[in-house]
């Protein structure tokens, strides 16, 4: 394009009249090919470290706990088969920094088949064993295995950490043995003790074992709400997949129901999600007023902390003010938003109308979603099996671990098949050889995190592939319906197959290309936030400052090419050219018609958002009347749950997927007519020799009123 024509037309020239031109053209030719080459030497390599990950990997790693020796508990076939269990010999050990600098806590661990379940100490025992065999017996299975207590002193039996010098109140979370750890009152006790004496020696408080407790898994303090939430699940997983069967009936129903009615079901959303909004206002201002004067509920959210019951919080009136002002401020942001947009409004629904008269010609474009969900579960699948096995590809690493100060060969590597004949015994005399973590020096396993970084970037690439597949696909399908003259004589016979078939024969390079792109920038903001999270203690404001920055840049930047990539691949699936042309001609075509892109595309979008959101609160409502046996008729079957917001929230976030599911077909439809609306009205004039391929409602609304058309030849109707 010339300097003069660039002046005159800055962005692009609009499209020409071709007579030719009906649809997604039949003759193209594949596009992309070095990207699409890259690709599939991408996947290649993809399953070439997914075997070899099969190859060194052992998943066991992950499922079963290892004691101090290397060998799994609880493994079927193996000698720890009953044992499943694993106990620290000392856990107050557990604090020590050790456990955050070698990721091992510095004391003797072993496999055990039961925790202890009271208090008992090893030289009380071994004083009495021969009056007291059962007593003996219960203690020495917390000793490590083939201890013979005839051969060994109990000054050798400690040195060695043989045995444990005491075993207190247990109970296994995550297949390792805790302490018993309650609050009482305040006070933190182990079984319903305080403080204990385990020998001659000071007594030991509670508060000391919290510490080593939570050195030895961070995770101690939620043990009981992961338990009581797993239960809660195992309870109403049969009704979350029974509330998300209803989302899937309401979505697909509303759908129907718009191609008939799309202007009474907007309103009619519009209104109800405005009442069930005000209505959940006019709840929580009478929590809020049936509160006042209870002892206790005037309590601030501060002040009360961190609670795992959620209940806690709705006695409080704080908690109903903070939901009464955050409704308010949504139903006015809405209900302006609606004042403002009235007259946009009616441009949307007839773009909504002219969509859902599409998915009515094209019904199969409703189950398409169900490919994509599954094509994105076997990519997600894959990269889950690919980490584990590539985290666990690592050798048993040992360490020395020994209590003199004075011992060199403290934390150093070990073997443990050499180390009793060794220099190290000699010098550090109580020095062990124990398992500290799964690591290694070789060449594979110095490649590891290259692995696992090629693993996190293809994941994200073909996520993308997937979904740009199916945007493709069905635009393809979309466009073949609205250049079809005669609708549905001039439509292919199954515009989605054939749309999928042009896309994968035609355009696999493209598709890379352009998630190729979008996968780069999520990669970069996954590093930016690894990097935020390791400078959460910094103190330096300006790197604080521009770590923000580029967060927000790229955020905004992987916005634009999903907007950008959406519509490129709209163009890809009209006119077959590769990823950069579609890019541009995308770009130039929404540029040329940004009022229209700013008036009317984007309010289609905002109203099928309010869709979406009216089925999840209907959703939600229900569940929570139902979780909280408030619906009489079927009280005696709703389960008895810890936490009720448990299944609540999972049922909200899975109904939010399924109506989007469907409604997303609903914005690719709306999108791909909208780009073939603004060409229509480029290419042609309305004229019999040039006449539009829009329906006469759309055109009437969404063309400028200024320019008189002549009358469309009649469409045939269904």
């Amino acid at each position: 394009m010339g300097t003069a024509e660039a002046e005159e037309h800055p962005h692009g020239e609009p499209k020409k009249f071709d007579p030719a031109f009906k649809g997604p053209i039949a003759n193209r030719s594949c596009t992309d090919i070095i990207c699409c080459l890259i690709f599939f030497l991408a996947i290649v390599g993809y399953f070439i470290v997914g075997l070899v990950a099969w190859m060194y990997g052992d998943p066991r790693k992950v499922i079963y706990p290892t004691d101090s020796r290397g060998e799994f508990c609880g493994q079927v076939g193996s000698q720890n088969e009953h044992k499943p269990f694993l106990f620290y010999f000392n856990i107050l050990k557990c604090a020590s920094p050790l456990v955050l600098l070698e990721l091992q806590c510095p004391t003797t661990q072993t496999c055990v088949a039961k925790c202890p379940e009271k208090f008992d100490s090893f030289l009380t025992v071994f004083g009495m064993h021969k009056v007291n065999p059962e007593r003996w017996k219960n203690y020495i299975q917390f000793c490590k295995p083939g201890f013979n207590d005839s051969t060994k002193t109990p000054v050798e039996v400690f040195r060695d950490e043989i045995c444990p010098a005491f075993i207190i109140p247990s109970k296994p979370f995550t297949r390792r043995c805790f302490p018993d750890l309650k609050t009482i009152k305040g006070v933190i006790t182990v079984g319903n003790e305080t403080d204990f004496k385990p020998e001659a020696g000071e007594h030991v408080n509670a508060t000391q074992l919290l510490a080593g407790a939570k050195g030895a898994n961070l995770v101690l303090d939620a043990r009981e709400t992961a338990m009581k939430i797993f239960e809660d699940y195992t309870k109403s997983w049969v009704w979350i997949l029974i509330g998300m069967f209803i989302a899937l009936v309401l979505s697909l129903l509303f759908v129907l129901l718009m191609r008939f009615t799309a202007c009474f079901m907007v309103w009619l959303s519009i209104l109800l999600l405005i009442a069930a909004l005000g209505y959940g206002i006019f709840h929580c201002y009478m929590e809020y007023r049936a509160l006042k004067g209870i002892v206790g509920s005037d309590v601030t959210i501060t002040d009360l902390g961190f609670q795992t019951d959620i209940r806690v919080y709705l006695h409080l009136r704080q908690t109903w003010l903070a939901f009464m002002i955050i409704l308010v401020i949504i139903e006015v942001v809405i209900i302006l938003l609606l004042i403002f947009l009235r007259k946009r409004i009616m441009l949307a629904i007839a773009l909504l109308k002219e969509a859902s008269r599409a998915i009515g010609y094209i019904m199969s474009s409703l189950a398409y979603p169900l490919v994509t969900f599954a094509l994105l579960l076997v990519c997600v699948t894959y990269w889950a099996i690919t980490a584990v096995y590539l985290s666990t590809s690592n050798e048993a690493v040992y360490k020395v671990m020994a209590n003199e100060t004075t011992c060199n060969y403290s934390m150093k590597t070990c073997d443990p098949t050499t180390f009793n004949i060794s220099n190290i015994t000699k010098e550090c005399p109580a020095a062990q050889c124990l398992f500290a973590f799964y690591g290694g020096e070789s060449y594979y396993h110095r490649y590891l995190i290259l692995f696992q970084f090629f693993n996190i970037f293809l994941f994200f690439w073909l996520c993308n592939f997937v979904i740009a597949l199916g945007q493709v696909t069905l635009a393809g399908a979309f466009a073949s319906y609205y250049w079809a003259f005669n609708k549905p004589a001039d439509m292919p016979l199954c515009p989605v197959f054939s749309s999928l078939g042009r896309a994968l024969r035609y355009h696999t390079g493209s598709l890379a290309f352009g998630s190729l792109i979008l996968a780069i920038v999520q990669v970069i903001r996954v590093i930016l936030e690894y990097i935020d999270q390791k400078l959460k203690g910094a103190q330096n404001k300006i790197v604080k400052f521009l770590l923000a920055c580029l967060k927000c840049c790229f955020w905004c930047l992987e916005k634009f090419l999903k907007f950008l990539n959406r519509n490129a691949y709209i163009m890809i699936a009209i006119y077959g050219n590769n990823f950069c042309t579609s890019a541009r001609n995308a770009f130039f075509l929404l540029m040329r018609n940004i009022i229209r892109v700013v008036v009317l595309d984007k309010v289609t979008d905002f109203l099928l958002f309010l869709c979406k959101l009216l089925i999840v609160i209907a959703v939600g409502i229900l569940g929570f009347f139902f979780f909280t046996n408030r619906i009489l008729i079927i009280k005696d079957k709703a389960p008895t749950l810890n936490y009720y917001w448990v299944p609540l929230l999972t049922l909200i976030v899975g109904s939010y997927f399924v109506a989007h599911g469907f409604f997303s077909v609903y914005e690719m439809c709306v999108d791909t007519l909208f780009l073939c609306f603004c060409e229509d009205l480029e290419r042609n004039d309305g004229s019999p020799e040039r006449p539009y391929y829009t329906s006469p409602e759309l055109r009437d609304i969404l063309y400028k009123k200024e320019l008189e058309s002549p009358p469309l030849p009649p469409l045939q109707e269904e």
